[in-house]
């Protein structure tokens, strides 16, 4: 096996992690960047200030995490995370009616991100080739411009060189700067949802049973903006976080005290989070976290990218946080690039052309399927997708029917959690479920 001598990270991140583990298997020595201090345990960090609110691994993105940290679950698990039956212990109000509930045999982690990134970490520390340097900022490439390669990072104590550099520094990323510098354009798919994320942690009373770990609660778009969560997380904690489109969410009001963040949740489609916080014990500060725009810089048609760079993660796209889709997406990738440097561990240069090509077929289906249901809201602006009226006609149907038929309910579920294609809600039998609620839906109207 071909083997390079040195690659380096920018950021620690989740999706930095996951790929210094699978270029740990080719590469003498992964060095990651991370501007962060060193964390001391499960704590949220500065560096991801999104790890405060509610974040689920999806069953896909479940299922990859296992396969790449073996018995990381179980890890999770034993140290307080909440394991659920997904489609029993999840309560889901979603466009005006509860999802049917019934036992599809999934599983799914219920803890906060800093408890996931936590467990990541130490993992990470049993890779004897990868080092974390902390407290470094990466302030330019080392470009070597003859051969249109990146050879290394220049930080503030100095420069290192490396054969891969690898950049998981988000969506202000550096080689976004970077290439802007040098008239590169960076063609990306913009679309404007103007989102407010606002999160609070309790300790809930235990007068009474609860018949579900995770609640959901989606508004039905247009005339509904507000959306919440409550989750069960670990050390017998509910974090609750709400969710507002294009200003439906008056932050002022909300940062007033502990009863701001409760009367919001007033506001919900129905009253049910509010009825479990309105006598909580508040036990976190009101968090806020804004995503005005997504985003998704297509870097695999940029022609001349320089050679010896990978971009991954948040760096080639924000998603819209809502869906629960933007860890697990990250997962999948560095499972793609695992493949790709498996099938050509003889010529790792070729490896990134590769990946960014693998990583948009990832996104694109995902993508699509997110801005469906955010250019159910007027005020959404960017570039829609071909048939969109159609899309959200159909999808409107199949989230209807998820309350009444198991069957379609329990594809979308597979669809939702990254693990099936959307074309596996053509199948001829969900169709006709479709046509006839519709069919039926029109004759009474």
């Amino acid at each position: 096996m071909s083997s390079k001598e040195k690659a380096i990270i920018i950021g620690g991140g989740i999706s930095g992690k996951l790929a210094a583990r699978v270029l740990s298997d080719y590469y003498n020595e992964i060095i990651i960047i991370e501007r962060d201090q060193k964390p001391e345990g499960p704590f949220p960090r500065k560096g991801a200030p999104q790890g405060e609110h509610l974040h689920a691994l999806l069953h896909a993105g479940e299922y990859g995490l296992e396969e790449l940290f073996p018995d990381i679950t179980e890890k999770f698990y034993s140290s307080g995370a909440i394991n659920i039956n997904s489609t029993i212990d999840l309560s889901w109000f979603h466009h005006g009616s509860w999802k049917v509930r019934f036992d599809g045999g999934y599983r799914t982690t219920l803890q906060t991100r800093p408890h996931l990134e936590w467990h990541i970490e130490q993992y990470m520390k049993k890779i004897p080739n990868v080092t974390i340097q902390y407290n470094q900022i990466v302030q330019d490439y080392l470009y070597n411009k003859a051969e249109n390669r990146i050879i290394g990072v220049e930080l503030k104590t100095g420069s290192l060189r490396a054969d891969l550099v690898v950049d998981e520094s988000g969506v202000s990323s550096l080689t976004s700067s970077w290439m802007n510098k040098r008239g590169i354009s960076i063609p990306s798919e913009k679309v404007d949802i103007d989102l407010s994320y606002i999160s609070k942690q309790f300790e809930l009373n235990n007068h009474h049973e609860r018949d579900w770990k995770i609640k959901m609660i989606y508004p039905n778009p247009p005339q509904e903006k507000i959306g919440g969560t409550i989750s069960k997380v670990e050390g017998n904690r509910y974090i609750v976080t709400l969710m507002g489109y294009h200003g439906a969410i008056n932050e002022k009001e909300v940062l007033k005290g502990d009863r701001g963040f409760i009367e919001l949740s007033k506001k919900l489609p129905i009253l049910d989070i509010y009825q479990e916080i309105k006598e909580a014990k508040p036990l976190s500060k009101t968090s806020i976290y804004r995503i005005p725009t997504i985003i998704w810089r297509r870097f695999d048609k940029i022609g001349n990218l320089p050679n010896g760079l990978l971009l991954i993660g948040d760096t080639i796209c924000r998603i819209d946080p809502v869906f629960g889709q933007g860890m697990s997406i990250a997962i999948l990738e560095a499972l793609s690039l695992q493949k790709l440097l498996q099938q050509h561990k003889n010529e790792l240069h070729k490896i990134p052309r590769f990946f960014h090509k693998k990583s948009a077929s990832i996104i694109s289906p995902i993508w699509n399927m997110v801005i469906t249901e955010d250019y159910r809201y007027p005020a959404t602006t960017g570039k829609k997708p071909y048939g969109l009226t159609l899309q959200q006609w159909y999808a409107k149907n199949i989230f209807i029917l998820s309350s009444q038929n198991q069957d379609v309910y329990d594809n979308f579920v597979k669809v939702m959690n990254l693990v099936s294609p959307v074309s596996s809600l053509m199948k001829p039998s969900i169709i006709k479920n479709v046509l006839t609620h519709a069919f039926s839906k029109n004759s009474k109207s």
